[in-house]
């Protein structure tokens, strides 16, 4: 009867401690196309907003979802990092988001793509901030052009309540 105790004790703080530190999302708000989010980790915080795209092109390319993400991770001292994914993994350095004359390029990392230092992440967050769309473009490790078409209308509300939430 002891044992049978001890083991589930021990399987009840296993479960409680995975909970920790891989914890679901969970939704800081919807603010039109885009979402704020909070989860824990084991470095602690991650406050993010994201967006999926409404229109992506061309459709015969077999791809996961595309998503912007726009991230805070206190615990390690990240502020305001940009990432995309277009749902495929991408060919070295071919990652180009557009928005009006605007142009930022990306360096990229399997399906993953960020910009390069803090300073064209601040550009490029002022950029989202005023635009109300944003192409992100990028190639296939086979070549093949993808391009997604972002609505930038909620963006700059989700930011906010993202970055909020680090902030506490």
């Amino acid at each position: 009867m002891k044992i049978k105790y001890i083991l589930i004790s021990i399987l009840t703080m296993a479960i409680i401690s995975i909970n920790v530190f891989a914890s679901t999302p969970i939704s800081g708000g919807k603010f039109k196309n885009w979402e704020s989010f909070m989860m824990q980790t084991e470095k602690g915080k991650v406050c993010f907003a994201q967006t999926k795209p409404v229109k992506r092109s061309p459709k015969v390319i077999k791809r996961n979802d595309s998503r912007i993400f726009v991230s805070f991770r206190p615990g390690e001292n990240i502020n305001d990092e940009v990432s995309v994914t277009s749902g495929h993994n991408y060919k070295t350095s071919s990652v180009t988001a557009k928005s009006g004359k605007n142009s930022f390029s990306f360096f990229s990392q399997n399906d993953f793509a960020w910009l390069l230092d803090e300073r064209e992440e601040k550009k490029f967050i002022k950029v989202m901030k005023r635009a109300t769309n944003l192409m992100i473009i990028g190639k296939t490790t086979d070549g093949a052009e993808t391009t997604d078409h972002y609505s930038m209308m909620g963006f700059t509300k989700a930011y906010n309540a993202a970055k909020k939430s680090c902030a506490k």
